[in-house]
Parts: structure tokens; C-alpha cells; sequence
């Protein structure tokens, strides 16, 4: 704690953003003085209504007949986790009044993590390894957009304007000249990532006009899903200086790319570091092969995690690099599941299913917990899928109302997320799902409006 408060005085810190990701990922919670960081939690406790957890990415709030304390609206105790502190986007290091970010994790009165908390989904599963000895280690990619403004959702984005002064508007994938169009909002987007603490790796351009692509380097997933929140956060801020909009939907314009969250994976012994997805010989263990047995069984049934929104399901289509299929194979980008050429250090294997609107808590967790169960069922992995995989049937949920059944009637996924979060979530992506339902779409009125 004297650590914390040299650090706040140091960097003149006055305010501290408290930070709670609900089930969108959307970022809510509470500013309170910098002191009241440093209380004990008895003096100065951070309170937040538990409904904070129960709203809907329209707004509305989605407490149900069927759960009564929704209605109680009680209040959670927050817990900073002091780790995380960090300056806000546009503080300027030492000039007073400066702002932070923590984040926090939700509890019951009675100390008991909330279980509505996507933070604490994570955290669990991380314990399923930690209790075995292991330790998971992740890295995401993930790819956005940038656009011109767009200030009338009826209309779709506009294409940004670049340096030269002249809108992108065709492919240019990993064109550095095409690069060099958004240089001053990338700078800004690294520079304001070494003030708060956000280890970034390399940026590239993507295939969609004005789409990019970031590297995180691989470490521990909560401090990676908190990072990955934090550069959204940034990102909008930097593209909005810029004259700029980004977005982080998982298809956001027609005719261009989508946009994903590639999630790389591996596995290694606590004591030892040494990865357990392969042997001293740099051949894949039975381990990885029951980790990559896991994903093939149980994503299918956890899509939701992955493919949270009506939109993500626009992405999972053959052609645009986002495979529909949970097919493995080496170095193949046409499956699902890709593992990358590497030695007994490196090996992974990359889930290329989660677009880049997934909460990344979520998507990280539904990941990791599809391994396990496949360590823990002992489930092995098909064969390693021909050049061509996107010839293969999919056998993933093409709908969000197919994928959210299929959640809810999996078992041994709802015991490891724990029933109380899964119903909460079913429920909150159910009101969203019936919320997009009830508008009719340009397409309708243009087709059949004066046809049928």
C-alpha cells in the first residue's frame, strides 16, 4: 500500500477511475478520490449496485421474474486490484490534476465473489490450473477498424481520410504505405499505450480498408483481458482526436473484412516454466492433443463466449479468414484451430473463432475451460484437417438463438462457468436477441415492402 500511495503522489493523481467490465465487456463503475483508494475497505468501502452486471449492451436492464434479488438491486463491495493501477487515457505523466484506472473485482457483502462477474469467471478457471500445477499463458490479436465519423447509426461507416487526404477505400493488406496513412493516430495510439503500462507488440495493416490489426505480447490472461479493454478504450479516444471513429464490431461495413480476436494458447508447468504442449523432442504431448480434443468438443456448444453479438455471426463465413469450423491443423488459417510451426517453447495453439466484440474475460475464459474439460475427459483430437478446410461441414451454431441454446443445454460448460453466471448471461443476451428482433432492417422494407 505505500507503493500505491508513492505512486499516486508521484504521478499527481487526484481521481481514480474504478473499473468493472460487465458481460459486454462494456467498461462500468465508479470515480472516487485518489485517498479513498488507500482507506481500508471497512472505513471507505467502494460500493456498486449489483445491477451494474445486469445491463444489456441497449441499456436495459435485464432482472427477471425468476431471480428476485435482481430486484433487490443489492450493493456489491468493490476490491481494487491494485496490479492493475494505471495512468487514464490523455493524463499527462506528473501534471496535476492527473487521472488512473484500476480495476476492480465485485463481491457479496459476505466476501463471496460475485458470480455475475465476468473478472471472477476468469479468475476461476485460471484456479482450475493453478489447483493442477499449471499455469495458462495467452496472447490476443486483435483487429479493429478505423472509419470517418459516424454519427448516423441508419447509415454505414464512411471510409476514414488518411494523411494524403484521400479516403482508403480498397484491400491493402499488410501495406505499409496503406500504414503510413494512419501514422499519426498510431503514434499516438503507442505513445499513450507506454504512459499507462500497455505492453504492445506490433501493429499491421488488415485486409478491410482502414482495418488494423494489434499484437499483445503473451502473458497472464486477466492482466491480458484487462489490457485488451484498456486499448479499446485508448483506441476511440486516439481515433476521435484524429477526426477518426474506430470500431471493434465483429462486421461492421458489408463489403469489407471482419474483424476477430485470435487467442493464443499454451500451457505450462508453475515450477518449472517448461510448456506441457510438447516434449523434449518438440513432438505434441497427449496433453495438448486432449486440450485441442476439449476446444473441438465444446466450443460448438459455447459460441456465445465467443460470438456474443447478432452482428458476430455476420463474421463466421468462409473466405475471410474466419474460419466457421473447429477443424486443427499446422499452420493453416482455414481452421478454427491453428497451431502454429514453433519448437517445445512456442507451441500453441491460436482459437481464431472470437471476433473482436467478444468480452475478452469471457472469450478467454470459454477458451481455457474447453481444454481443460478435454484434459479432464481425456478427449482426444480429430485428425489434422486437409489444406482446405473451409471445404469441411461446419458444425458450429449459425445463429445467436442456435448458439444460446446450445449453451444452455451444455452441462459441463454451465458447471464450469458456474450456473449463476451462465443463467445471468442466457437471460441478458436473450433481451438483446429479442431487442434486435423487433427491428425491421433497410433489407426488409427494400425487398419486400412493394413485392410480396
Amino acid at each position: 500500500m505505500t507503493d500505491t500511495a508513492n505512486w499516486l503522489e508521484q504521478q499527481a493523481i487526484s481521481e481514480v477511475e474504478c473499473l468493472v467490465p460487465d458481460m459486454n465487456g462494456v467498461l462500468r463503475g465508479k470515480i472516487v478520490p485518489a485517498p479513498k483508494l488507500l482507506a481500508a475497505p471497512d472505513d471507505a468501502a467502494i460500493m456498486l449496485p449489483n445491477s451494474a452486471f445486469m445491463v444489456a449492451v441497449t441499456g436495459q436492464y435485464t432482472g427477471a421474474i425468476d431471480d428476485e434479488s435482481a430486484y433487490q438491486d443489492a450493493d456489491m463491495r468493490l476490491q481494487p486490484d491494485l496490479a492493475s493501477l494505471c495512468l487514464a487515457v490523455g493524463t499527462r505523466p506528473g501534471q496535476a490534476p492527473a487521472r488512473a484506472y484500476v480495476f476492480c473485482d465485485a463481491f457479496a457483502q459476505d466476501g463471496t465473489p460475485w458470480p455475475s462477474s465476468p473478472r471472477q469467471v476468469l479468475k476461476s478457471v485460471i484456479a482450475l490450473y493453478t489447483a493442477r500445477g499449471w499455469r495458462p499463458v495467452m496472447a490476443p490479436e486483435l483487429e479493429f477498424f478505423l472509419t470517418a465519423p459516424n454519427p448516423d447509426p441508419t447509415l454505414p461507416p464512411g471510409a476514414p481520410i488518411g494523411v494524403s487526404g484521400r479516403a482508403e477505400t480498397s484491400a491493402a493488406p499488410y501495406d505499409l504505405e496503406a500504414l503510413g496513412e494512419f501514422q499519426l493516430v498510431i503514434d499516438e495510439i503507442y505513445r499513450q499505450a507506454k504512459i499507462m503500462s500497455l505492453p504492445l507488440d506490433t501493429m499491421i495493416h488488415e485486409t478491410g480498408a482502414g482495418q488494423l490489426e494489434i499484437n499483445f505480447k503473451h502473458g497472464d490472461p486477466l492482466r491480458l483481458a484487462d489490457q485488451v479493454l484498456l486499448f479499446k478504450r485508448l483506441v476511440r479516444q486516439a481515433a476521435r482526436e484524429h477526426g477518426l471513429a474506430a470500431t471493434f464490431m465483429a462486421k461492421p461495413i458489408a463489403e469489407q473484412a471482419s474483424s476477430s480476436m485470435h487467442l493464443h494458447m499454451s500451457v505450462v508447468d508453475a515450477e518449472t516454466g517448461l510448456n506441457l504442449f510438447a516434449d523434449e523432442d518438440d513432438g505434441d504431448t497427449t496433453l495438448f492433443s486432449q486440450f485441442i480434443g476439449g476446444l473441438q468438443t465444446y466450443v460448438p456448444q459455447a459460441m456465445p463466449l465467443f460470438a456474443p453479438n447478432v452482428n458476430s455471426f455476420r463474421r463466421l463465413k468462409p473466405g475471410f479468414s474466419a474460419p466457421n469450423n473447429v477443424e486443427w491443423a499446422r499452420d493453416n488459417r482455414t481452421c478454427g484451430l491453428r497451431v502454429p510451426g514453433s519448437k517445445r517453447i512456442g507451441r500453441r495453439v491460436e482459437n481464431r473463432l472470437p471476433g473482436a466484440d467478444a468480452n475478452p474475460y469471457l472469450a478467454m475464459a470459454g477458451s481455457l475451460l474447453c481444454g481443460y474439460l478435454g484434459i479432464e475427459e481425456g478427449l482426444a483430437r480429430r485428425a489434422e484437417a486437409p489444406a482446405n478446410a473451409y471445404t469441411i461441414k461446419p458444425d458450429l451454431p449459425r445463429t445467436l438463438e442456435d448458439a444460446l441454446a446450445r449453451l444452455d443445454g451444455c452441462e459441463p460448460v454451465r458447471r464450469l462457468l458456474g450456473h449463476r453466471f451462465t443463467n445471468a448471461f442466457l437471460r441478458l443476451k436473450q433481451v438483446e436477441l429479442d431487442n434486435f428482433q423487433g427491428v425491421i432492417t433497410a433489407w426488409e422494407r427494400d425487398h419486400l415492402f412493394g413485392r410480396v
